[in-house]
């Protein structure tokens, strides 16, 4: 809503400053809201979730429709790209699939060379997708981040669909409002804040997952249970027998509590587009972030979240923030849940001596714009912002994860 019209403009609409310059307020807000479907077998004919979606605003329209989906993906389940021409087909009057579905690289790779941008916004071009038309998106995290910065940037923003495939996806990333890719070496250098238009999780795409991915998509539930829900840190310990087998009824639970957690966070918690400097969700990333590009992504990026999450607890602890012990129990629930809780990066020199991880520090603080707010731990539930890291202290919580991985 405009807080003065042209017609409407009074004294306390304006201030005179001097004899020749006047300041005027605009103000504005634009509600926002999305939906968040759980289903399974989302590309079965009889399934109507995407099909719904797509007609949520327009119900009697045919809806144009691209497709960009994860390469890795496909080779879990090659018949994907068939189901969904088919689906389509099926639901022909209202959807309009423009071209066959187009596979792209998925993981990092994706995010780290702008050319796979530039061919997503060429397909767009080609096809003449425009701003009620609709990309979406399959695959990981990094695919709906980059398709999500595409979709943002061509005309200026065209509806965008994700249906995320990880539990890292399902449960965190895709129900957040962020795109961006890699650049400089800087993850997520460029990036947009652009909610999308829906989310659909299908859970068979979660349990088709190689082990490993299963694994660390779960950091970010031990995450957001650290830092705002301890009930659902003790679910996690209660249920860590079922999770690390990969029970399908706890991978459902998991996925959706981490994901409402998320949400609400992002909602409710003041600043959905990160004008400040405060980053809750982003406990244990500052050292996670870096560790990924040390490792050149080899480590995968819940794996690294993992390892950042141990080292912020034991380091809560040194600077009497949480009680002791309570790291152990954190590290303990990691390690049930099948992550290792090192990797010899972390202890990589610069060539003047000075610690590698520690340049991730001063990049995140960039990143927050010159005033460092990290996210720590009061209590298993409670996270508490501070704004300035001792390094020494950072180095004795590193060395204490490293003595916990000798034999």
């Amino acid at each position: 809503m405009l807080k003065a019209a042209p017609n409407q403009i009074g004294a306390q609409d304006s201030v005179v400053s001097d004899t020749s310059t006047e300041l005027a307020w605009q103000e504005f807000s634009v509600p926002y809201r999305f939906p968040v479907v759980f289903t399974e077998g989302l590309f079965d004919g009889a399934n109507r979730a995407l099909r719904d979606r797509l007609c949520e605003i327009e119900a009697k329209k045919r809806h144009r429709c691209v497709f960009f989906v994860d390469d890795g993906l496909t080779k879990t389940f090659p018949s994907l790209l068939g189901d969904i021409s088919a689906y389509c087909d099926l639901h022909n009057d209202a959807i309009d699939l423009v071209a066959d579905p187009v596979e792209m690289p998925g993981g990092e790779i994706v995010k780290s060379d702008i050319h796979f941008v530039e061919r997503m916004q060429q397909v767009i071009f080609d096809h003449h997708i425009d701003r009620h038309s609709f990309v979406i998106g399959v695959g990981g995290g990094a695919m709906l981040d980059a398709v999500g910065l595409v979709a943002a940037t061509a005309h200026r923003g065209i509806r965008h669909l994700r249906i995320p495939t990880t539990v890292l996806a399902q449960a965190d990333s895709a129900v957040g409002v962020k795109n961006g890719i890699n650049l400089y070496g800087v993850k997520n250098y460029i990036g947009t804040f652009a909610p999308p238009f829906a989310v659909l999780n299908d859970l068979n795409f979660v349990m088709g997952l190689p082990s490993r991915d299963k694994i660390a998509g779960m950091a970010e539930a031990v995450k957001v249970s650290l830092i705002r829900d301890a009930a659902f840190f003790a679910w996690l310990e209660r249920n860590s027998d079922f999770l690390a087998t990969f029970d399908r009824s706890a991978m459902s639970t998991l996925i959706k509590r981490c994901a409402e957690l998320h949400m609400h966070q992002i909602a409710h918690g003041g600043d959905p587009f990160e004008m400040g400097s405060a980053r809750p969700l982003d406990y244990g990333h500052w050292s996670a972030h870096k560790l990924e590009s040390m490792t050149r992504y080899h480590l995968r990026h819940g794996e690294a979240v993992a390892i950042g999450l141990a080292l912020d607890a034991r380091y809560s602890v040194l600077v009497g923030l949480l009680d002791p012990g309570l790291e152990d129990r954190i590290c303990f629930l990691l390690e049930h849940l099948g992550f290792k809780l090192w990797h010899p990066a972390i202890e990589r020199k610069r060539s003047g001596g000075e610690s590698e991880i520690l340049a991730g520090l001063r990049e995140f603080r960039e990143h927050l714009g010159g005033e460092l707010t990290i996210t720590l731990l009061a209590s298993l539930g409670t996270g508490i912002e501070v704004h300035e890291m001792d390094e020494k202290l950072i180095a004795e919580s590193i060395e204490w994860l490293k003595f916990r991985q000798l034999p």
